[in-house]
């Protein structure tokens, strides 16, 4: 009985020590612990709980860390249809959406309008359900009318209550997004090509995740702004706000009662700039009529409601020295001109460095060393340069001269004539490379080796501890403890990763091998036509040229790659250590839906992230592709798609919403 009573006090101070630095971290933004010493607080309270299963709540810390798989999520219908909002870029609209209420309110005979400004969060919208005080629910937006059950991933969310002290039926909405800190952490350790473009691509990809402990690694946070089922139906937004603080809710703080048009332009003003201090990403100001009680008698259109607009900021733009052009060296052996440009502040930090894709963009752009350019950052973590300023262009600018030697190994570069890029030959001894192929091979679509990260690479490549992805099945902890930032816990999460991967599927081996031309899709046909890496080996190229999705310059790619003696002695590698090279068992077809169709995806899903979309429509028959073409079957356009669909529109290609879609399946 004493252990009992003593575990009860324990754990009551641990949940109260972890919601307080908890709330640090994510509210206030003021921590006072490090990860490490926070996690080992959560440990300590995860034993206790495990040693005693009786004291477990509902409520506890315990319960964000995750775990749960979920085959597929539920649809749920809403209590109330979540619309969005009607967006502007304008000024002048949003005077005119001033005006217009002013009249529509008029007409019932009130004259108080004042409106609540608040910073627009760039996230993903979510509903939450409270019942009696605890958390039953966390929803997608979806449609509108339906979404996503995706409780067991909401739980995970540090900014969410899991209790609230009210009771009936409460319902908040709010957004799910990515602090800076965290989303360039998770960037961190992924692999380059896998990189989240950024934070709400992050967030919502994340969301749809089916493993909820993965999710909770992401971290997450959550800002309230919508409360109702609250007995005082008369409370006002503003209060409503401030209510849900009281409750334990993130709102961002930063709202404004605003009586008059210029309170609303003051508000726009002042965190036109502002923002980019904030930790978190912001892209406009949303402003609502703080008397909610005539929010219903104002009623919306099909999709928004006439008692609120979104004024988003325009993208940022500014102008800028190229001081020289330097070179990188992916995977392949591509050569990627990077620009290296005169330190500038935009959107919120110093920018000093812009991709320029290749040589082409440097030709189409005309770009010379010393130009002064201008570049652009709209939500985007990396910025792009998008002209050149050529009435200003000086006396000393000189041309991007092509290089002709290897930047990392110093072997001449070549260039195939069908192709935009130059390549380093020299696969087996750049380091770049090897470095590219080893952070592919462990990526999380390929073998998803999670504690094999950037920095780890960098250095079992430089003590050449590791030249290829068979190398790392054979690493031992003695060998990984000694290296920088690594000790033995890291040691050993490294092997067990490792040990993990093993068991990963023979069609992820094939795309995870890093064959030049073979992507995801490409992989799971080879699959199903070669169950074995040796059947796979002995195919001729144009045996291959039959299976689909594969032509003659695919079919010659990995004709080249298994002929190479390199490539026979990291299978060699693969076998030994255990990875499995063949199919265990056939990929059963769904069915035949998608057969012959090629499908783009765009924008972002509310009830699947890409790769699960992209799953569905491979397992019809149908092959997924990244560019719009006149040869695209379907388009599938999700929230804020972007370019491609105007690409698509022009190519009279066929474009259908995410409901459209899962009719098809």
């Amino acid at each position: 009985m004493t252990d009992i009573i003593y575990a009860a006090e324990r754990i009551a101070q641990l949940r109260k020590e972890i919601e307080h630095h908890s709330h640090l971290y994510y509210i206030e933004a003021k921590p006072e612990l490090s990860d490490y010493e926070f996690d080992k607080l959560l440990e300590q309270l995860m034993a206790l709980e495990q040693q005693f299963p009786d004291l477990v709540t509902p409520d506890s810390p315990s319960q964000r860390v995750g775990g749960a798989i979920t085959k597929e999520f539920v649809s749920v219908t809403h209590r109330e249809p979540m619309l969005s909002l009607s967006n502007t870029y304008s000024l002048g609209e949003v005077e005119e959406f001033y005006n217009r209420v002013k009249k529509l309110l008029a007409l019932e005979g009130v004259n108080e309008q004042s409106m609540v400004a608040e910073l627009k969060f760039d996230g993903v919208a979510i509903s939450l359900l409270y019942r009696n005080g605890f958390l039953v629910r966390g929803a997608t937006r979806g449609d509108g009318i339906q979404g996503d059950d995706i409780t067991p991933n909401i739980r995970t969310i540090p900014t969410i209550p899991l209790k609230i002290i009210d009771g009936g039926e409460i319902e908040v909405r709010g957004e799910v997004f990515m602090r800076k800190e965290d989303f360039e952490q998770l960037n961190e350790s992924r692999p380059e090509e896998e990189r989240f473009a950024n934070p709400r691509n992050a967030t919502a990809g994340s969301l749809k995740l089916q493993d909820s402990a993965e999710v909770a690694r992401r971290r997450m946070s959550f800002v309230a702004y919508y409360l109702q089922g609250i007995s005082e139906e008369y409370l006002p937004h503003l209060k409503r706000l401030e209510r849900l603080e009281e409750l334990g809710f993130f709102t961002g703080k930063q709202y404004r009662l605003c009586r008059e048009l210029h309170d609303i332009n003051e508000f726009i003003a002042k965190w036109s700039e502002k923002r980019w201090k904030l930790p978190y990403e912001t892209d406009g100001v949303v402003l609502k009529l703080n008397a909610v009680t005539q929010w219903e008698k104002l009623g919306a259109t099909a999709k928004s409601p006439r008692w609120a607009i979104a004024y988003k900021y325009p993208a940022q733009q500014a102008p800028t020295v190229l001081r020289d052009v330097i070179f990188q060296v992916g995977r392949l052996g591509t050569i990627t001109p990077v620009a290296e440009l005169e330190p500038v502040h935009l959107a919120g930090s110093t920018v000093s460095r812009s991709t320029l894709h290749n040589f082409d963009e440097i030709e189409r752009l005309g770009i010379m060393i010393h130009d002064r350019v201008i570049i652009e950052k709209s939500g985007e973590v990396i910025p792009k340069v998008i002209s050149v300023v050529l009435e200003e262009r000086p006396s000393d600018a000189v041309p991007v001269v092509v290089p002709s030697h290897c930047p990392e190994c110093g072997t001449p570069l070549e260039r195939a004539e069908s192709e935009v890029s130059y390549y380093c030959p020299n696969e087996g001894e750049c380091p770049a490379q090897i470095r590219g192929r080893l952070l592919h091979f462990s990526s999380r679509n390929a073998m998803d080796i999670k504690s094999l990260g950037k920095a780890l690479v960098d250095q079992l490549v430089a003590i050449k501890l590791v030249k290829d992805a068979g190398d790392l099945y054979f690493l031992q902890e003695p060998q990984l403890e000694h290296l920088e930032r690594m000790g033995r816990k890291s040691a050993q999460n490294l092997v067990r990763a490792l040990e993990e991967s093993r068991t990963k599927s023979y069609e992820r081996l094939l795309y995870a091998l890093g064959i030049r031309h073979v992507g995801r899709a490409t992989a799971r046909e080879l699959s199903r036509a070669y169950p074995s890496i040796d059947a796979l080996i002995k195919a001729s190229e144009e045996q291959l040229s039959t299976v689909p999705d594969i032509g003659p310059v695919v079919a010659h790619s990995i004709c080249d790659f298994f002929a190479k003696p390199s490539a026979q002695h990291l299978l060699e590698k693969l076998r030994d250590g255990g990875v499995q090279l063949s199919a265990s068992e056939s990929t059963v077809q769904v069915n035949r839906n998608f057969e012959g169709m090629t499908v783009l995806f765009t924008g972002a899903l509310e009830r699947y992230d890409r790769q699960q979309a992209s799953e569905l429509v491979m397992g019809r028959g149908g092959r997924v592709v990244n560019s719009v073409s006149k040869k695209t079957s379907l388009v599938v356009a999700g929230h804020e798609p972007g370019s491609k669909l105007d690409k698509a529109l022009k190519f009279g290609v066929r474009v259908v919403s995410e409901s459209e879609f899962e009719e098809m399946l």
